[in-house]
């Protein structure tokens, strides 16, 4: 009778030993990400959560004994999502880096399964910089709530531009190019970046948007614009600069001041011209071609502009650096032209970017006459002054001093004879 006893109890005791045999889940955030991953001051984001449901036991089986019949059932060991929120974190002055909604009765999640739940997420406008840790809250049906916070930067470092070869004063006549730097300061990369030089009544730009695209952290962009001016003074040259951090759309200023100056930054000096001319003769112009501008122009051409024929009808020089200096000569003949006054214009036209400009020109005037013509004095570069004395004729100094040298020799030749003879 004993013995019965005590195998009963052993039985009792399996019973609820087997029927006890069951497994809890085990909700963890196995990862999660932003978009974008820093937040500026007024952003709204995507926060991505993987939900994972780390129990590695399927199913668990219970059994019961009724009498002399043994019964087993299995079990799937999952976790029901009753609820899924976002507990907001403030700044001291209460403004929030908050989720716009939350997620109920998500459903079932299985052993070793996850899911994607995804957050929109906003950082108030007036939110202070900093790290913020808002909580996400998992509400799980017959088991304790998961709680996991979730740290969030929020930072109002911007996409900056910085003067590369910007000069502070420019000609008024053709175009300079200036060129900016565009830099991405912040700690996450942006997307669809320009920049954009706002209207000034007198200034005109090419073109007049330029389209960057996404820059890296800390990554740059060299912009160049081409700025033609139709006015002298101070003006105050603004770009906007527009990125998108994440979906957001941000625009900033650079302003800096400009002087628009009337001097020729391109131009042609004329270092020999022709007082007088010789009817049915030719006479030679010289000039020099320079380039005063900052960077390389190209296609440079010098043009003639008169009533007589003129050789070259064009003259090329072709590509100018900074500061570079050429000259060019032209022959004018003057059997067309009739007797009198008269005037030669030159014009030159260069290149810069894809468009083509032209220099105001400079003129000359002449005389056609019926005896010999003169010219001007070359330029002096040791003085600086143009003499206006008439250049003489070369035979016209060679030939005296010829007689002269003739006429000694010829003395000395004599005088030798006659020594000779006396002795």
């Amino acid at each position: 009778m004993k013995k019965i006893k005590i195998l009963l109890l052993l039985l009792i005791l399996n019973i609820f030993i087997m029927s006890s045999v069951s497994a809890d889940p085990t909700l963890i955030i196995e990862d999660y990400y932003f978009t974008p991953n820093v937040f500026m001051k007024g952003d709204s984001g995507l926060l991505t959560l993987k939900i994972t449901n780390a129990e590695t036991t399927n199913t668990f089986q219970q059994t019961t004994a009724s009498g002399s019949t043994t019964t087993t059932r299995t079990y799937t060991v999952g976790a029901f999502i009753n609820n899924i929120w976002i507990v907001y974190d403030s700044d001291s002055n209460g403004s929030k880096i908050k989720a716009v909604s939350n997620h109920e009765d998500v459903g079932s999640l299985a052993p070793g399964s996850s899911i994607y739940i995804n957050f929109e997420m906003i950082a108030e406008k007036n939110i202070t910089e900093g790290l913020y840790f808002p909580v996400v809250r998992i509400d799980i049906e017959s088991f304790d709530d998961v709680q996991f916070p979730i740290p969030i930067k929020v930072s109002n470092e911007k996409v900056d531009v910085l003067l590369t070869d910007v000069p502070s004063r420019i000609s008024k006549s053709g175009s300079t190019l200036i060129t900016v730097t565009v830099v991405n300061n912040r700690k996450n990369p942006v997307d669809g970046v320009s920049i954009t030089p706002q209207y000034a009544d007198g200034v005109e730009f090419t073109p007049n948007s330029i389209y960057i695209g996404a820059l890296e952290t800390g990554e740059s962009s060299d912009v160049s614009l081409s700025l033609k001016p139709s006015k002298i003074g101070f003006f105050n040259i603004t770009f906007n600069i527009n990125f998108k951090n994440g979906d957001n759309i941000h625009t900033q200023t650079c302003t800096f001041p400009l002087e628009i100056i009337d001097i020729l930054d391109v131009g042609s000096v004329f270092t020999s011209i022709p007082r007088s001319i010789q009817k049915g003769s030719s006479s030679r112009i010289t000039l020099e071609v320079y380039n005063a501008k900052t960077e390389e122009i190209t296609g440079v051409i010098v043009t003639p502009i008169s009533d007589a024929i003129v050789l070259p009808s064009q003259y090329f020089i072709g590509s100018m650096d900074p500061d570079d200096v050429f000259s060019a000569s032209f022959d004018i003949f003057t059997e067309n032209i009739s007797y009198g006054n008269h005037t030669i214009e030159f014009e030159v036209s260069f290149k810069q970017g894809n468009e083509y400009y032209k220099t105001p020109t400079i003129s000359m005037s002449y005389a056609v006459v019926e005896g010999q013509g003169s010219n001007f004095q070359l330029y002096d570069r040791t003085n600086g002054q143009s003499q206006g004395v008439p250049e003489m004729n070369i035979w016209g100094v060679c030939l005296p001093v010829i007689i002269a040298i003739a006429l000694i020799i010829s003395a000395i030749i004599l005088y030798k004879i006659k020594k000779k003879r006396s002795k």
